[in-house]
């Protein structure tokens, strides 16, 4: 008799159509959003007194976030709120990314 042989594969996914992505993908985007706005609000405070380095992190940060979450206008008031001297002590990038996890749409 012959032996038999099992053959594991990975879970189907669902085809999706009109550009849907999964929760999966969701996800993974709003914690690399995260990481990035955690180490530029905690590089922000050092920068308090070097503001061309501290407005060079802020537009890298607006960029990089702007490619990982798509098109936000929930980042035009953190990069302004940035902008402004004494400001850069509140995690202004990590909140809006916070909202943008809650209220907001990934999109690409």
């Amino acid at each position: 008799m012959p032996e038999k042989t099992w053959e594991v594969l990975p879970p189907d996914e669902p085809p999706r159509s009109n550009g849907q992505r999964s929760a999966w993908d969701r996800q993974a985007r709003i914690a690399a959003a995260f990481a990035v706005a955690i180490v530029s609000d905690a590089l922000s405070v050092w920068l308090e007194f070097a503001p061309p380095l501290q407005w060079a992190l802020d537009v890298g940060t607006a960029l990089a976030l702007f490619l990982i979450l798509g098109r936000q206008w929930m980042l035009v008031p953190a990069l302004v709120a940035e902008a402004i001297p004494g400001i850069a002590v509140f995690p202004a990038w990590v909140l809006v990314v916070g909202s943008i996890a809650m209220w907001g749409t990934i999109k690409r």
